[in-house]
């Protein structure tokens, strides 16, 4: 914090000890006035620090400057018997750095027992050992000037110092003299950039508040020693060492701009690939240059179409396609390819979602969310708000075009898998109020996305996630906290909005390029029935499939189950041709299911869950087409942030979630009791044992089959960042998944062992 140099009278005193090891050096320096030393500048050495443009500019005004030095004044001199035999040292807080207060008048130095005191009895202490052989010794700093000595030789000394005076002061006052410099400290980067580095020092840039901006400060500090200077540096030199660092730091600048230009380039260089080398700025309109439209602007630009467009269909931007599109791909030999039609109660979808994409989910991508806690960064809405617009878009942008890649979709058709849910928020269409989030950046890759799909034979399912004011208050839909969609003050607005952003959607995947490769297209994901009127959802969903069809998506409509139980949706909702009920399933968010042993589980998936299905998809006793877009095999809920940041766990008995009807405070693992750990859990997939291995791919294997008893599954998710049974890529690396989703050693239709060897605790 800066300070007003007239507005304190602190004057800094160098610490005892920190004098008493410089003079026990050979090399002495003399400290006039030296501020006490920050814990920056205590342990600077001055490697490996190089200074600002900023710095720079000041130590060139310094050089630069034309002032005349002015005689020194004499000083008022106390009798040896009044003055302070030990000065009294004030303690500074080494993180507060007042700033100098104003030089005080000639007559006052004399009285002053701070800055300007010191340095005389530091001069005439090294007087005292200048002379004879002696040299420092090792307590010498703290002496008092012998007492034994007679007058003769204190006069001695006066005229000598006397003489001395006159001399320095002819020298301050000869024009174009060269001054001598003592030898100095090296002092950091960030000394002189703060301004706290005094002329004396290496480099010889200083503050404004200093009392040694002028030659004459330099004549004054002369006065105060009896060493000699050595030399100044001619102005000359310090200029072509100024010129020397400014041409080095534009050589570093100008070789890193290059090096990452030539990274972009190399990356582009495929024929394949989309490249702007051939691309001219000037064919960017003014008007669109720095907007999301703008291909100059792109993180990335791997197979889009980099020529400008700002046409759009349903108002929203065609940018990055290219008009053609193939559609005769199959994922793989065991299902029809995208262009012929696919038939889903005889050939279940075997599917994945691409989750902590383009809708942020803590669990995910926990490194995103790495924060203070007190800082209340929790979910995508909080994490913008706390970046701010252009850091938030620079840092999710990279997210988008790193966290999923062509090469995912590759990996996703060879683990034997025909579909992949794709899950986006509706900021990727319109933004609203004071919305923190990043407006349409993820548009662009949700577009690019699908057709890397299309390039792999895999079918897309839409999942619109969040919706205006979050239908479910979970951190996945953007905000967690209160349901703002359908319920409170705005309710009815944010339920307007939803419509109107399926609206512009529903327009756009309307177009021929869309209307094979999508086949399934949701409206809201999981709607949280309990806070919600079951009316109320009904009601909008009805209008939101009815304007869906009407702008021409004949792909199956998908609604999410709400989590009110299946066989509450028996008659609901009916006479909509392709409407499909969504549930997803997991037995760790359920205090009454997570404390099921290992075998419970299996059988639980492998009975339990498919009689749910069976019943779900027979109209007389629930809704009808049945489909499962959400499962895992993790059977705890330890992965961190999996249960929103900073809440805890069940499994464990640390989820405090507010709320005393789902809240776990005590174990919940099968011991119920302290041995329950997420160490296991939470390990990396090399330590899991063979026995626990087994399990997990039984469990797996045993949802896939009831689940297929529908129209099909995905799972939860691809990929994450430290969650491994929530990652199907690294469930088939540790081989907890079938090598191909299609092929499976258990179908529910053998004994489930005990697992008798594996510990219920994790």
């Amino acid at each position: 914090m800066a300070h007003d140099d007239s507005e304190t009278d602190h004057r800094r005193r160098r610490d005892p000890d920190t004098r008493h090891q410089r003079h026990k050096k050979k090399r002495s320096r003399e400290r006039s006035s030296a501020r006490p030393a920050s814990g920056s500048e205590g342990t600077s050495q001055g490697t490996g620090q190089r200074l600002s443009m900023n710095a720079l500019a000041q130590l060139n005004e310094y050089n630069t400057r034309n002032i005349k030095p002015e005689p020194p004044k004499e000083r008022e001199r106390k009798p040896k018997r009044d003055r302070s035999r030990k000065p009294e040292y004030t303690a500074v807080d080494a993180e507060y750095d007042p700033p100098r207060r104003s030089r005080r008048a000639s007559r006052d130095y004399g009285q002053s027992e701070g800055e300007y005191s010191a340095p005389k009895r530091e001069r005439r202490r090294k007087e005292k050992y200048q002379d004879g052989d002696r040299g420092y010794e090792s307590r010498g700093y703290e002496s008092r000037g012998h007492e034994s000595r007679d007058r003769e030789e204190r006069r001695q000394r006066r005229r000598q110092r006397n003489a001395e005076t006159e001399d320095e002061e002819e020298i301050a006052n000869e024009k174009g003299k060269r001054h001598r410099k003592k030898d100095r400290r090296i002092v950091s980067g960030a000394i002189v950039e703060e301004g706290r580095a005094i002329p004396a020092m290496r480099g010889g840039a200083t503050s404004k508040h200093s009392s040694y901006d002028s030659y004459d400060s330099i004549a004054k500090e002369k006065s105060t020693s009896g060493f000699e200077f050595k030399q100044y540096w001619g102005n000359r030199k310090k200029k072509r060492w100024i010129i020397a660092g400014i041409a080095l730091v534009l050589l570093i600048i100008i070789i890193a701009v290059a090096v990452t230009v030539s990274k972009k380039n190399s990356s582009n260089s495929n024929a394949d690939k989309s490249s702007l080398s051939g691309v001219s700025e000037d064919s960017i309109p003014v008007a669109a240059r720095g907007t999301y439209l703008d291909p100059f602007t792109w993180y990335d630009t791997t197979d889009l179409n980099v020529t400008y467009t700002n046409e759009t269909v349903g108002d929203l931007p065609i940018m990055g396609l290219f008009t053609d599109w193939d559609d005769s791909k199959a994922a793989n030999d065991k299902v029809p390819a995208i262009e012929k039609s696919w038939d889903y109660t005889k050939t279940p979808a075997r599917g994945v979602n691409l989750g902590g994409w383009l809708s942020l989910e803590p669990f995910i991508t926990p490194s995103l969310f790495n924060y203070d806690s007190r800082l209340g960064i929790i979910d995508e809405y909080t994490l913008c708000s706390h970046l701010g617009p252009k850091t938030a878009a620079s840092t999710l942008e990279k997210h988008y075009a790193t966290f999923v890649t062509e090469q995912t979709f590759q990996e996703i058709q060879a683990a034997g898998l025909d579909h992949v849910r794709i899950p986006y928020s509706y900021w990727a269409v319109q933004t609203y109020d004071n919305d923190p989030y990043v407006f349409r950046t993820s548009w662009r890759y949700l577009l690019r996305g699908i057709e890397w799909a299309r390039k792999y034979g895999l079918r897309v399912n839409l999942d619109l996630h969040g919706l205006p004011g979050s239908q479910n208050g979970w951190n996945h839909s953007g905000r967690q906290g209160v349901v703002n969609w359908l319920n409170g003050t705005n309710g009815d607005l944010n339920s307007q909005r939803s419509l109107d952003v399926h609206d512009r959607l529903s327009k756009f995947f309307a177009q021929d390029r869309y209307k094979n490769i999508v086949t399934f297209y949701g409206l809201a994901n999981e709607p949280r029935m309990v806070s919600l009127s079951a009316d109320a959802v009904i009601s909008w969903t009805t209008q939101a499939f009815n304007l869906v069809r009407k702008n021409g998506v004949n792909a199956n409509i998908v609604f999410g189950d709400g989590f009110m139980g299946l066989a509450n949706w028996q008659g609901k909702l009916t006479g909509m041709d392709g409407l499909v009920l969504d549930v997803h399933q997991y037995v760790i968010f359920n205090n009454d299911q997570i404390v099921y042993t290992h075998q419970k589980k299996v059988q639980y998936a492998c009975n339990g869950w498919t009689e749910q299905t069976e019943q779900s998809m027979d109209t007389s006793t629930g809704f009808g087409p049945t489909m499962f877009a959400e499962w895992s095999q993790a059977d705890t809920d330890c992965a961190q942030y999996l249960t929103n940041v900073g809440w805890g766990n069940r499994w464990t008995g640390t989820y405090d979630s507010g709320n005393v009807s789902t809240q776990a405070l005590s174990p919940l693992c099968p011991t119920k009791d302290s041995s329950c750990t997420c160490d296991g859990a939470n390990a990396d997939p090399g330590q899991y044992s063979s026995a626990y291995k087994q399990f997990l791919k039984m469990f797996a294997e045993a949802q896939m089959v009831s689940f297929e008893k529908g129209w099909g599954w995905w799972y939860w998710t691809w990929d994450t960042e430290s969650a491994p049974q929530w990652s199907y890529k690294q469930g088939l690396a540790a081989g907890i998944l079938p090598s191909k989703a299609y092929d499976k050693d258990f179908n529910c239709d053998s004994d489930v062992p005990d697992f008798s060897g594996l510990s219920e605790t994790y």
